[in-house]
Order: C-alpha cells, then structure tokens, then sequence
C-alpha cells in the first residue's frame, strides 16, 4: 500500500440538488457517529451489522475512531452527518467496504456518492478492489453497487451476497456518475433556470445605480416583456422602489427562488448568507469583485453560498436572461430579448454575451436562455451543460469561454451533451501572445481545438459564426456527407463561394457526364453545367428552380448553396417562389443562399432556405454543420479500456519511487523500460551494463542490431557519437560498447534493438496545466518543431478518437503503402494512442513522454524504437476524481 493521500473536503451535489460535503472521518465525529448509529432504525442496524444489537454498531465505531487503517468517509450536510463509508483493508491490495445512511437521507444518492469518493481514495492508496457483504434483502444496498457500475463479480452464500468491486471508475462507473450529475445539477439550478419569484437586492429609488437598471428590466419595462413569476424590491428604507412596494429585508420578503445581488461589493456575502435564510435556492451577484480579484474574498463568498445551500452565478455578471415561449425573465443591464428559441446560452464575458444577443436578434435566431457566468465562483458552462441536456425547450447550446475550471469534466460532459444536441463554442484569449495562452507556440490553443474535436463541440471563430451556424443547425438537415453544389445566374459570384467552401475543407465535385447532360437543356444562354452550375444570366426562375431540382435529386452532393444574383431580367418573387418550390421537395438535404440584390430573408419559408449575408457565413456554417454530422456519425463504442488494475497500481507505485530516489529529468533506461512495459510502450530491445552482456544481448535478438547509450543526461546521442546502427558482429558489438565506456566513463547502461525500418510516426504527451495529459501522433523522422502533420487529444483517448486521428494524418497514405492495408497497418498505432491515454490517467506523474521512432507495420505490429520520459509532480485536472462541485483554489 502507497503513503497515505490527503483527503480534502469536497462539495457534491446530491440527487434532490441540495450540497453536501464529503470529507475526512475526524475524531471529533465521534458523539455525531454514535448519535447516527443510534438514530437509525433496527432494519437499518440489521441490514448493515447483521444483527439488531446496537452495542455492536457502538463498539464499531469506537474500534473504527481508533484505527489507523481504515479509510473512512462522512457525508454532512449543514452540520449533520448523512452517511457513513469505510473500507477496512484485508490485505494489500483488497478492503471490505460497507456503508450506513442516516434513515432521513435515504434515496437521496448518499450512498452512492460515498462508493464513489471511497473508491477514489482506496485506488489512490493501491487497493485494487473492493469486498462487500451485504444480505439478500438488503435491495437498497445492492442496488447502490449495481447503479454505481463498480461490480465485477458475485457469490451468494446463507442469505449473503458477497461483491468483488473495483475501485478504479472505469468508462461504464464514469458514465452511470455523469448521468446522476447531470439529473442533480438540473434539479440544484431549477430556481435559477426556472424561478417563480424573483428578489432584487441593492436597487436604489434613485433609478441610476447598476440595481435600479437590472430591476427596471426584471419589471418589463419597453421594450422588454414582464415576467411571469412575483418581482420582490428588497430595501431597507424605503417604502417603493421604482414604483414597486419593498420589503425591509430577504427574511420578510416571502417565498423567494432567485436573488439578484447589486449591493456594495462589501456586503455581497451577507446578502448571499440573506438569501440562504430565506430559502433560495440561487443567486445571481451582478455586483463588481473587487480589482485585482481577492481570492480569499471569493473563498469566502463561495463557502458562504455552499453553507447556505444558494448557487451562485458571478459575480461581476450581466445576469441572466430567461426567454423561453411561456415565460420572459430579463434580469440582466441590458435590453435586447431575441424571440424565444431553442439556443441556451453560457458566457463568461457580459459584454460578449450581450454582444451575442444583438447578433441572435439581428439574425432572427431564437434564445431559450443565457446566463452571464462572470468570475465562475460557482456556477459554470459543466453546471450549465448537465441541466440542459434533459431539457426539451433547448436544443443547441452556446458558449463563451475564457478558461476551462475543470477541462476533464467538460471533455466528459461536452461529448454526452453534444451526442443529443449541438453544442457550439467560441474560445477568448487563445492566440499566441494572448493573456490565456500558457504555452509558447500556441499549445493550449491546439488543446482546445484537440478537446473540442474529441468531444464533438463545434468551435467558432467568434460570436458571427456562431449565431450564423447556430441558425443553420436550427433551420437544416444535418448533411451527410461534405459535397456542395453551387448554383446562381452569374459565373463570378459561383466561382466566389466554390473557393470559400473548398478553403473550409468542403468539396465541391465535377458533376458526372450524365447529370451534366441534364442540366445543359435547363441552362440560359451563356450557362454552364459543371460545379459551380451557372444557370446564365437570363435564366429565368423556371430553369433556376428546375436546375436545383436535377441537382438536389442527383445523388451527387450532400447540401446545396444558392447564389442568385438580381439583375434588369430577375423576377426576384418568381425566382424566390421558384427555388422554394424546388427545395421543399427534397427536405433531407440542407439548401443555404447567399443572395445578391434578392430579398429572400421573409420570403424564403416554404422551401426552409436558411439565408446568410455572405459567401463565408454560409460555407463556414455549413462546414461545421458537415464536421459535426461526421462526428455523431462515427460508432463511438466502449469508453477507453482500463488496464489491469494490479499492474496499473505497480506502474504508479514505481514512478512515485523514482520520483522519490529524484528521477525528475529525461531518462531511457531500464527503469523507464519496466514503467512503461505494462502499457505495451516500452522500446524494443534488451539492456546490457558491460560489453559481453551486450554481446549476448545482440546474439539473442539477431544480428544485425543498433546499440545506443542509455543516458538522461545526453539529449542528441547521435550527434555524440553515442549510437551504433548496423552492428553485424558481436565483436563489433562489444567494440561499440567499450568506445562508449571510453566516452562516458564507467560502465554505462546500453539498449540492443534490432534494426528496424518503415515509414515513422512519433507519438507523445504533455502535461497542460488547464487542459491536463495531451496526447500526440505526427508524421516521424523530423523535430517537433517542426511537425506540421501532427494530431493532439485529450487523454483519456477511445478508439474512436485515436482512429480519427491516425486516419487524419497526412503521412497516413505512406504508412499504408509501406504495409499494403491501411487498416492493417494503422491499426497497432490506435492501440498504441489508446495505452498512452490510459497511461497519463493512471499514473499522473508521468509528466512528459516521447515516443520518436515508432514504426508500424503488418503483423509485427509497433516497434517502438525510441521512448524517453520525464516524471513530476502531478500537473493539471485529474480526469479520475469523483464527483463534486468546483472550489474556489
């Protein structure tokens, strides 16, 4: 068994919504302990203790206060312990676990959060599985196992069910606590996403400070619609706010769900502790932090709201706005309500996101919602994403992000919510040189891009290209394939959007002979078939809507752009009608214009064209629309697998000691080797400290060999002339090894590998400290820096993720000609990127590791050629904790 790990207090959420906390059994527990074994009913005694006897339950815990070993857990909400877990170790490797629920806490997920945070914790110390025995009848119990996904085997014996458990949350115990985190945070956030009665906090009779604007919104006033709930003005002196009746304080003000918060930023966590006492259940802070940001203040801001048992949004926030089709909610300083729609809304910027709903009104794009996160003490888009997934009013979801609080969680949360709905984002402050970025050379910026593929979220450039693609993804089919037709009445204007979609990665195909053969009767004087089709000038509205019925019913292209352009011949109401008509006819397939002169934008509904300004909104929305239908279209199969747990548990335990012993630096040898074996990712060949042991070594593997001097501190050993290839003897084996010995001096560490030869890859991974372990794959035989064929993911990597990756390579076509069979060839790297994610998940200090030369190929799978590795200390989110919601650290 490792050291002990700390065990630091977590906030969780429970099933009902209301926060609790996880943490440390105490000795000071120990009255609260006897007080819940004692409250419980006998059943409860019985089922857990086998027996009815509470002098056994009370002996239990005085044994239990008292031992060292036992991990023990405690779920305590405002004070009162909830539950109980404790894992008794059985020898070094396996603790029986059981568990005991206060009877008022039962069915609202205690147990099951404490099976996760329990087994978190016993992983982390190298137990590798879990015991329980629990009776028969005791159906609540074993459903709590079965839910949790942990279970691996089962015996029963004289009424007792006896469970073997692991304790690593693999990809089905991670899904079953996303799906339990998603159904809580909907029910934790209702009072913010669906209040029925709405307090105003700070707003002044003056009508000029920040609260007076926010509530002159809230009421309704023009040009916004009012609310449908109760509107409570809380102030301590005066009898009416802006025409509204006050109440002197939140404890007199009634049943309250929402608090707006605009007071002095020195009285913002009394009023958040106010509004816990009344029984909200969120709070909005508008009001400003203070500048810099204090984050002792948000430390105690956040715990007062936790202690409390209020969400907060902010502070520093816009507010929130609540536009769905039965209720209008503008509790934000700014005016514009787009109309009611599908899209909800996250931002971390006000400004962006009143910038975006200006654009989304503009654009006649429906907003179900936004919420202006500000400085994210609590509430976040991971918060938001869970209480929408199930919500039928949203159908895409917008975000405006600045910083990840935990990078794992969205990867996570993002892939499940963008399987069922759109999820669009736009990233602020990721271009080199910008305040956001964290590494030279823009890494974070690729992790973001590399986070957002994995996990099917399309990224837009800016607040344009989201409301455009937004729009296009609430008004089109997804297209299934990325094939575009362009057709219009003028050559120039075709040729325009054909180069823009084809810089978006879209295709645009030479239409067959045959459907060329179609159209060429259907064209004006001057027209041409081909792609782009241009109808000529003269066309009339009867040739352009039979061309782009030919077209659309060919077969031959996933989605079409129309480009028609009004001259002195356009009958631009005919033209309209004409190409609507066309369109309605084939409804599966998406149809964008980018019109010319022509006012489609109110005439364009019976066909459901979706109408862009300009040639890049319409080819840049329509390729993500295309990206996004490939992602869902992939089969996404298991989660990325687990390695055995014994093995994962030793791996880890020995890069903890080689830190220990100070291998901080680069090293290849052969305790890399041993690290790195049980993930298949070790280099070939055998180590040898002495000239006949590499002489046998090379014997044993055949000759001929390369001998290579294993060695942290040389980087280029080529370049020290510390690498033989080609060695055909084994007296031309041990001459290498004594020039190396002269070299370096003593008896230096040497790796024999067989000669290996094929077409390179290079695999990878780096730490990013918001974005955690990414995972690289890039054409091999040229320096890092200068990789331009190079793909990164988010660790953990499925296969699903590493086969996009490999089969987006440039080099992919080399690999496979080198082996015959592109799959037969590529597949072993696919294995290879999957063990990379599974290693930087299950042992966080690896820090960064280098795979150069690793050749592919038929049957003999990888031969890794080169691996080097540098261990730290653990750097950026664990994409293995358990559930809980975000600290203020």
């Amino acid at each position: 068994m490792t050291a002990p790990v700390e065990v630091r207090p977590a906030d969780v959420l429970l099933a009902d919504g209301s926060i609790a906390v996880v943490r440390a059994l105490r000795q000071s527990d120990g009255p609260a302990l006897h007080d819940l074994h004692e409250s419980v009913s006998d059943e409860a005694i019985r089922m857990r203790f086998f027996s009815s006897a509470r002098h056994a339950a009370h002996r239990y815990v005085d044994t239990m206060l008292a031992s060292e070993s036992t991990l023990a857990l405690v779920a305590e909400a405002r004070g009162e312990l909830l539950g109980l877990a404790t894992a008794e170790p059985l020898d070094a490797t396996t603790a029986e676990v059981a568990f005991l629920v206060a009877d008022a806490a039962r069915g609202r997920g205690v147990g099951t959060l404490l099976l996760e945070h329990v087994a978190a914790l016993a992983s982390a110390q190298g137990f590798t599985r879990f015991e329980a025995d629990v009776l028969t009848e005791n159906h609540a119990m074993l459903s709590v196992f079965a839910r949790a996904g942990y279970v691996e085997g089962r015996d029963s014996d004289s009424g007792v069910v006896m469970l073997r458990l692991a304790t690593r949350a693999g990809s089905v115990p991670s899904a079953r606590a996303d799906e339990r985190d998603f159904r809580a945070e909907a029910r934790s956030l209702r009072p913010l996403l669906r209040p029925r009665t709405v307090a105003v906090v700070g707003a002044g009779p003056g009508g000029t400070d920040l609260g007076a604007a926010v509530l002159d919104q809230v009421l309704g006033r023009a040009p916004t619609r009012g609310p449908d709930g109760r509107v409570v003005v809380v102030h301590p002196t005066a009898a009416e706010v802006a025409g509204v009746a006050t109440t002197p304080s939140l404890a007199t003000a009634g049943e309250v769900d929402l608090v707006l918060v605009c007071v002095p930023e020195q009285d913002v966590v009394e009023a958040v502790r106010d509004a816990g006492a009344a029984g909200a259940g969120a709070a909005v802070i508008v009001s400003p932090e203070p500048a810099p940001p204090d984050p002792a203040g948000r430390r105690e801001l956040l715990a007062a709201a936790r202690a409390a048992g209020v969400r907060l949004v902010g502070p520093d926030s816009l507010g929130v706005l609540l536009a769905g089709p039965e209720r209008v909610l503008n509790a934000t300083y700014q005016q514009v309500v787009p109309p009611p729609g599908g899209l909800a809304v996250a931002s971390q910027s006000g400004g962006v996101g009143a910038a975006l709903l200006r654009r989304a009104d503009e654009a006649g794009l429906g907003v179900h919602s936004l919420v202006a996160l500000g400085a994210k003490v609590d509430v976040s888009s991971n918060d938001l994403l869970a209480a929408w997934y199930d919500d039928e009013e949203v159908r895409a979801a917008g975000l405006y992000l600045q910083s990840f609080g935990n990078a794992a969680k969205f990867a996570r949360f993002a892939r499940r919510f963008s399987r069922r709905k759109p999820l669009l984002a736009v990233v602020g402050g990721r271009a080199p040189g910008a305040d956001g970025e964290r590494r030279p050379g823009g890494l974070r910026s690729v992790g973001v891009d590399a986070l957002f593929a994995q996990s099917g979220v399309l990224g837009c450039r800016d607040v344009d290209d989201l409301v455009e693609t937004a729009r296009l993804l609430a008004e089109q089919p997804l297209p299934a394939g990325g094939r575009v037709a362009v057709l219009g009445n003028t050559g120039g204007t075709g040729v325009l959007v054909a180069d823009a979609a084809r810089a978006e990665g879209l295709v645009v195909p030479e239409l067959s002979a045959a459907l060329q053969e179609r159209l060429r009767p259907l064209l004006a004087a001057g027209g041409a078939p081909t792609n782009p089709v241009d109808a000529g000038v003269s066309a009339t509205p009867e040739q352009l809507g039979r061309l782009l019925d030919e077209v659309l019913a060919s077969g031959e292209v996933d989605a079409a752009v129309l480009v028609p352009v009004a001259t002195a011949l356009t009958d631009a109401a005919a033209t309209v009608r004409a190409l609507g008509e066309a369109r309605a006819r084939h409804p599966q397939l998406p149809v964008l214009a980018v019109p010319v002169g022509l006012d489609l934008a109110t005439t364009a509904g019976p066909g459901g064209t979706t109408v862009h300004a300009t040639p890049a909104a319409a080819v840049g929305s329509l390729a993500h629309a295309v990206r996004y239908a490939a992602w869902l279209a992939d089969e996404e199969g298991p989660g990325a697998p687990l390695t055995d747990a014994a093995e994962a548990a030793r791996t880890r335990s020995l890069a903890r000691d080689l830190l220990r012993r100070g291998s901080s630096g680069w090293s290849d040898g052969s305790d890399v080797a041993a690290l790195l074996a049980a993930y298949g990712l070790a280099a070939v060949g055998t180590t040898a400290r002495s000239a006949t042991g590499a002489a046998r070594a090379a014997g044993a593997l055949g000759l001929p060999v390369a001998v290579k001097v294993v060695d942290a501190g040389t980087v280029r050993r080529a370049e020290a002339g510390l690498v033989r290839t080609g060695l055909r003897t084994r007296e031309q084996v041990r001459d290498a090894y004594r020039d190396f010995a002269g070299s370096v001096g003593g008896a230096p560490e040497v790796l024999v590998q067989p000669m290996v030869s094929g077409t390179e890859v290079a695999l990878g991974v780096v730490r990013d400290p918001t974005l955690g372990p990414l995972v690289t794959v890039a054409s091999g035989g040229v320096p890092p820096g200068l990789r331009a064929d190079q793909v990164i993911l988010v660790a953990p990597v499925t296969e699903a993720d590493a086969r996009r990756a490999v089969g987006s390579l440039r080099s992919t076509a080399l690999l496979a000609a080198d082996g015959g069979g592109a799959t037969e060839v590529l597949e072993p790297v696919v294995g290879l990127l999957v063990s990379l994610g599974r290693l930087v998940t299950d042992v966080p200090e690896v820090a960064e590791l280098v795979l150069d030369a690793v050749v592919p190929g038929p049957g003999a799978g990888c031969q890794v050629v080169d691996a080097k590795l540098r261990l730290g200390t653990p750097l950026g989110p664990d994409p293995t904790a358990p559930r809980q919601l975000r600290s203020a650290d």
